[in-house]
């Protein structure tokens, strides 16, 4: 690792942990020419995933699409911020899991709206309400009414 100070290629890892990122370590190291002290980061580097959209686009993968669109159906809910990104880290894991360089925005939708269904209903019918496009009353009628049925099989 090259030293931001003199440059010199030599350094020695003085502390190595766990950073916030589960795939990542932070390391301290120091320049063994100058002594100067610094940080590195240490991450898996994942294969990008491109995302097919409904029109055939295909665009890069963004998370913070998915907690947006999370953060929006969850407004004046009593929903954690934490419980969004834990959405978002589930899609993504089961996403990268396939195996795939490409996936459907379909694919991504429905995963979000599984894991959002058992996190809070009514957030789930805003989501869905935009994902699925509801064109009128009767759809979203519809799936109210199998939120219900779900509900009382249990």
């Amino acid at each position: 690792m090259k030293c931001p100070k003199c440059s010199y290629n030599q350094s020695k890892v003085v502390d190595s942990r766990h950073a916030d990122d589960v795939n990542a370590i932070r390391r301290r190291r120091e320049c063994e020419q100058c002594g100067t002290r610094f940080t590195t980061f240490e991450r898996i580097e994942l294969q990008p995933l491109i995302v097919v959209k409904k029109d055939g686009t295909r665009q890069a993968f963004n998370r913070d699409k998915i907690v947006h669109g999370l953060v929006r159906a969850c407004e004046k809910r009593p929903v954690p911020y934490e419980s969004l990104e834990q959405i978002t880290d589930a899609v993504e894991n089961a996403l990268r899991e396939k195996g795939e360089t490409e996936i459907s925005s379909v694919d991504i939708g429905e995963i979000v709206m599984d894991h959002l269904m058992h996190l809070d209903q009514v957030s789930y019918v805003r989501f869905a309400s935009v994902y699925k496009e509801f064109k009128d009353v009767d759809q979203l009628l519809r799936t109210m009414t199998d939120i219900l049925n779900d509900k009382n099989k249990k």
